[in-house]
């Protein structure tokens, strides 16, 4: 992997940490999207050979720091993320459309269920099935993104 493509790829994880903090209204924080399994599913099924769950951790510790939880809970639920997206990277660039955002929320889904679960472990409960919000908002959101990402990772060679 080229100085290129780790600095766009650096530079996309640090945009997505900054969404993952930025402000918003109380009554619409569970809607916030999943930015950081956003871009770890785009990247580790863009670029498997380099990416994968030693990325997903990397970017999960990362969030783990940058939001103030359980260390390690973004970690764990982002790793798991990358190896099912990795099992099936293949499969899913054949999906039509609504194919992979149906995908994409269910691996979101996973990774909220297991986020959800390391923090029920440390007392922080959630009650009924909020948590899985997010997953909706991202799985939303991947129609729209993963195009723009894609064009500029071909501009600029990311390869």
């Amino acid at each position: 992997m080229d100085a290129n493509n780790r600095w766009f790829i650096l530079f996309t994880v640090v945009i997505a940490l900054l969404l993952a903090v930025m402000p918003l209204p109380y009554a619409w924080l569970w809607f916030r999207p999943a930015f950081c399994a956003l871009l770890v599913i785009f990247w580790t099924t863009r670029m498997p050979q380099s990416l994968g769950v030693g990325f997903a951790w990397l970017v999960g510790i990362a969030e783990d720091l940058v939001t103030g939880s359980t260390l390690g809970a973004h970690a764990l639920s982002l790793a798991v993320l990358a190896y099912f997206s990795l099992l099936t990277y293949q499969r899913t660039r054949a999906f039509n459309p609504a194919q992979q955002l149906m995908w994409v929320f269910v691996l979101v889904g996973i990774n909220q269920l297991l986020g959800n679960w390391v923090h029920s472990l440390v007392g922080k409960t959630v009650p009924g099935l909020t948590f899985l919000w997010p997953a909706l908002t991202t799985a939303l959101l991947w129609p729209l993104v993963t195009p723009w990402l894609h064009g500029i990772a071909s501009r600029l060679r990311v390869r």
